[in-house]
Order: structure tokens, then C-alpha cells, then sequence
């Protein structure tokens, strides 16, 4: 139970409304975890996999009606729709009560009801926030513990008098028809049914740390950001931090957890986050972030000691594997991994895999790993006032019009950068694949309100502060003619993050165009990569023509905004449009 009066009077309206059968408090110890651990390996929801090979993991599957974020029932409720914005699914709060309270009516008659106070951050850190999910399944709470800091301690921060947000989450009876996921900001409340998802069913991440977290943040003058933290240190012992958005599965835990090539000898890569990011200013205009995460919760597809040596390096013990395939003796399996693909292989359904039936692992298949097990993770990666940031990247999966890399001219310019930003989709939503779609500081899914109040918001901190981070944009995902990624990516993208942190220091030149700095190929570190002059030219090429376009495109887009559209993102359209028409005449 609880000292805390509100939080002890709502957990007896949850029970009143949801009829369990048991509630039990959770205290996140390893006795209870390996209670939970039995009774789901006792009712099938979770299979032991190889105790020799991969020591304390185990294996969900999941419904397969039910293994992706499910957006376009998602909705951010407040009383004004303009609150929320086109950037969000809608409902008034009043008509989300009435459509999803009689949903949780009984919906735990005869299973046990946890409550899992939780903290998004740090113990110790002002920072931190706290929340209370109450959900009935086993498999969130013991997500939930590598994910984020549950039990006693989170219980003790609320007791000690600080706000809390309550997250109501049932599977329900996995209906599709009968799954929402419901936002209430002004209420500081989640009610999430009908799914057993992990973003739609851990609460603490993007719900709680994201949606209910960002509009907190507005509020208190502060960021919520999607975005991974990572320190880059160099052979002199310094390290600098950088903050990075981009769209899930394209690419944020494989630049989070970075080996540098070769060529960059001496130099070390530290992982703080690999998927959010708070975000405060100090008393001198500093801004410093932590990663609310304890753990992370990744793609497992193409995962591999190529491409995230360091990923691979963290699993194998102590995980949570959902929707993977297993080997013959119970090895976790996916397409990507590395080896030779096994001839008998288990899919992600329970099957003998057969290929007409697609891939062996989903494609959205996932893993739940505490971070303090990555060989990179960075020794600040709990420190409670969390790590300066000197530069702040946005990167989208465009195979054409943007190039490797650019620096906004300013931080207004760089707010455009990441308004305007575009990635081809992705398995990580439900949906087609490879469409083109804006995503604004990878916050489409997440932002908890109105995309121009947001913009505005992140305009503002350049009235706050002169010691902002500086802003760049890279693009990975750039091919050729033949359709193949012109850029080798994963660890040789240090070679851009090595630029990036040249011109923070103002130690590596650029050439001006209109859509920012560029680097000349002189100015990448590209010796020991297999790119010819022609590919390296394509790479950082800007066609004005083909960014005239882009930019109808994306003042396009920005009108569907109307009046809460901030001026300063109408100027940059303006600017750019100018400055392009200039260079073609020129």
C-alpha cells in the first residue's frame, strides 16, 4: 500500500472499476521479478531459452494482431482540438472517458491487478518524474523494471510529496476492435486496453516520457525529446555530447552505441540513451540532458556484431526477446543476426518457419535489456544533473534530396531543420513501408500537442540562452542510381559526428548554400572507405531544383498548421526559397 492519500484513493477506483481478483503493490525486487518470471513461464506467456548460451532470457510472443505501436488509435485528449493539434488523433476528454472507461468494466475479474510505481530518470535527479502503472500483465511489469526504476524507491519519491502521472493499462481481450490508447495531459493520465505491446503497453516510455512528458515540458520551459544521448570521447580524454532524433528503426540504437573505424584510434563512444531525451537549461544557458530509461527496447531485425557490435555485446543475458525466432536449442534468432541462417528454425508465431509464410522474426521483433549491461554505456549515464549538450542532429531515411550531412545557419534555422524533417516509414508502425512521411524531430507519433505550439516552443529557447547547441541534419540512407546506400554507415557515421564536433569548436569549414553549411570532401575524414569522387559528390550534392520542390513541399505541410504556424518557420521558408531562386539565377 501507500502513504500517499491520492494515489491510495485512485488504485481503489481502478480496482473498483476493473474487479480483480488480487492487487498486488510492487516492490521490484529480484524475488518478485522471479515470481513473475514462473508464473509466465507456468502459463505459456514465456518460454526459457538456452540457459548455456543466453543465461536468465526468455522469449514472448506476442498476439499477431498486436505487435506494433497502433497510432491511429492513439489520441491525445484535450477540451480545444487546436491543443492537440493536426498532428494528433483527437477526442474531447469527456468522449474518451465515455468511449474507453466502460472498456476497463470487469476487465480484470480473475487476474491479479500490480501496481508498479515507477521513475522516468535518475534517482536523485531533479529531473526525475514518477508514475504509477496499473496494469494486469506480468510481461509489462517485468518490462517495466528493466526499463525504467520500479518499486520501493519510486514509491518513496512519490511519498515525498512529488506529482505522479497514473497509467491504467489492461490487455483487455486483445481485440483490436477494442484497443486505445488514451492521453489525458491537463489530467496527467494514460489509459491504455487492448494490447500487450510495448509501446502501447509500457506506459513509462513513450506515453508517460514522450506525450504526457512534452507537454509537461512546455509548460515548465524544458524538452522531451525522441532523441538518443551519446558522448564522444576523444584521445585527448574529452568528451563532448550529442542529442540525435530519428524515426524508429532507422538507425538511433546503432549511432547510440557506435565503435569507431579503425581510422579513429584512440577515439571512445559512450552511450547515455538510444531512444529519449530530457532536456533542461542551467542557470547559465547551458543545455544539459538525461536519458529517463534504464534500459532499452530495440528492433532486433539487422541487429548484428557488424552493424551494433555493442548491441550484441548487451543481450545474450538477463533480456526479455519479443516476436524473435528460436533456433532448434532455443537461441534467439532474426533476420540480420549474424551466421549462416539455420536450416530448421521456430518463427515468431510458434511455427516451423517456412519463408511464404515471411520472415522467421517479425519485423518489428524486440528486445528489452537493462543499458547498464552495454560495454558502452556511458559512466555519466546515471549522473542526476545528467550531460551537456554541444550539438543537436536530426536525421531522416530519404534515398534522395538530402545530403549526408548539413549545419543549420542558427538555432531558428535549425528548429526549421527538424520541422521540416521527412523519413520513408518504417516496420516499428503499423502501415506500409517506405512512404514518405513528415516527421518532425522523429516527434510525429509522440508529440503530446499541437506541432506549431511545439515549434514555437523549441523557437523560444533561442531567446533564452546564447550557449545553445549548434543544429545538424544527416542523412544515412542516400543511394545511387542502382537503388544501394551510397554511405556505409554504422560505425563509419563517426566520421560525420567527427565534423560535427570540428565545427562546434570551430575547427572545420563549410561551404554556405541555402539550406546550410556543407562539408567539402576535404573536410571528412574519409580515408580507408571504398568511394569514389563521383559518390562522395553525390553525397553532398544539393540540386536547387529538386530543394524548390522540397520546400513547396514542406511550406505545404506547415500550412495545414494555420495560425499556430510560429513566424519564425514562415521566415525560413522565405529565406530558403530566396536564397535557392538567387543561386539558380546566378
Amino acid at each position: 500500500m501507500t502513504k500517499n492519500a491520492e494515489l491510495a484513493a485512485w488504485v481503489e477506483q481502478v480496482a473498483a472499476l476493473t474487479q480483480p481478483e488480487r492487487i498486488q503493490w510492487c516492490d521490484g525486487s529480484d524475488a518478485e521479478n522471479a515470481s513473475l518470471i514462473d508464473l509466465m513461464l507456468a502459463q505459456g506467456d514465456l518460454l526459457r531459452l538456452n540457459p548455456e548460451t543466453h543465461p536468465n532470457c526468455f522469449l514472448h510472443r506476442s498476439d499477431p494482431k498486436d505487435v506494433a505501436r497502433v497510432e491511429h488509435l492513439t489520441f491525445v485528449c484535450t477540451e480545444d482540438a487546436e491543443d492537440a493539434g493536426p498532428n494528433n488523433n483527437w477526442l474531447a476528454p469527456a468522449e474518451a472517458h465515455a468511449k474507453v472507461d466502460p472498456l476497463f468494466e470487469g476487465c480484470m475479474r480473475g487476474r491479479t491487478m500490480y501496481v508498479v510505481p515507477y521513475l522516468m530518470g535518475p534517482y536523485g535527479s531533479p529531473y526525475a518524474r514518477a508514475g504509477v502503472e496499473v496494469t494486469d500483465s506480468p510481461y509489462v511489469v517485468a518490462n517495466m523494471r528493466i526499463m525504467a526504476r520500479i518499486g520501493t524507491r519510486a514509491l518513496e519519491h512519490i511519498e515525498a510529496g512529488n506529482s505522479f502521472v497514473r497509467g491504467l493499462h489492461s490487455t483487455g481481450d486483445l481485440d483490436p476492435e477494442r484497443r486505445f490508447i488514451m492521453h489525458f495531459p491537463d489530467e496527467l493520465l494514460i489509459m491504455s486496453i487492448g494490447s500487450g505491446y510495448g509501446g502501447n503497453a509500457l506506459l513509462g516510455k513513450k506515453c508517460h516520457a514522450l506525450r504526457i512528458a512534452s507537454a509537461q515540458a512546455r509548460r515548465e520551459g524544458w524538452l522531451a525529446e525522441h532523441m538518443l544521448i551519446l558522448g564522444i570521447e576523444s584521445p585527448a580524454g574529452e568528451t563532448r555530447y550529442i542529442a540525435a532524433a530519428f524515426p524508429s528503426a532507422c538507425g538511433k540504437t546503432n549511432l547510440a552505441m557506435l565503435v569507431p573505424p579503425a581510422e579513429f584510434a584512440g577515439w571512445k563512444v559512450w552511450t547515455v540513451g538510444d531512444d529519449i531525451a530530457w532536456m533542461h537549461l542551467a542557470e547559465d544557458g547551458q543545455l544539459w540532458a538525461i536519458n529517463p530509461e534504464a534500459g532499452f527496447f530495440g528492433v532486433a531485425p539487422g541487429t548484428s556484431l557488424k552493424t551494433n557490435p555493442n548491441c550484441m555485446n548487451t543481450l545474450g543475458r538477463n533480456a526479455i526477446y519479443t516476436n524473435v525466432a528460436v533456433t532448434e536449442d532455443l537461441q534467439p534468432w532474426w533476420e540480420g543476426i549474424d551466421g549462416d541462417k539455420p536450416a530448421v528454425l521456430i518463427d515468431w508465431q510458434g511455427r516451423p518457419h517456412d519463408p511464404d509464410n515471411g520472415p522467421a522474426a517479425h519485423p518489428n521483433a524486440r528486445f528489452t535489456v537493462a543499458a547498464s549491461q552495454c560495454p558502452s554505456f556511458s559512466p555519466q549515464g546515471e549522473a542526476p544533473q545528467g550531460v551537456p549538450i554541444s550539438a543537436i542532429v536530426f536525421g531522416g531515411r530519404r534515398s534522395s534530396v538530402a545530403p549526408l550531412v548539413f549545419e543549420a545557419l542558427d538555432w531558428s534555422h535549425g528548429v526549421f531543420a527538424g520541422a521540416a524533417m521527412a523519413s520513408e516509414t518504417t516496420a516499428a508502425a503499423t502501415g506500409k513501408v517506405g512512404q514518405v512521411r513528415r516527421d518532425p524531430m522523429a516527434m510525429k507519433p509522440f508529440c503530446g500537442y499541437n506541432f506549431g505550439d511545439y515549434w514555437a516552443h523549441w523557437l523560444g529557447f533561442g531567446t533564452r540562452s546564447a550557449k545553445l547547441p549548434r543544429i545538424f541534419h544527416v542523412n544515412w540512407f542516400r543511394k545511387d542510381a542502382d537503388g544501394k546506400f551510397i554511405w556505409p554507415g554504422f560505425g563509419d557515421n563517426m566520421r560525420v559526428m567527427a565534423w560535427i564536433l570540428a565545427r562546434c569548436d570551430g575547427k572545420a569549414e563549410a561551404i554556405k548554400t541555402p539550406i546550410g553549411f556543407v562539408p567539402e570532401p576535404s573536410d571528412l575524414k574519409l580515408d580507408g572507405l571504398d568511394l569514389d569522387r563521383k559518390a562522395i559528390q553525390d553525397l553532398l550534392s544539393i540540386d536547387p531544383q529538386v530543394w524548390q520542390q522540397e520546400v513547396d513541399q514542406i511550406e505545404e505541410y506547415f500550412a495545414s498548421f494555420g495560425s499556430r504556424l510560429p513566424q519564425g518557420l514562415r521566415d525560413q521558408v522565405a529565406r530558403i526559397k530566396a536564397a535557392l531562386e538567387a543561386q539558380l539565377a546566378a
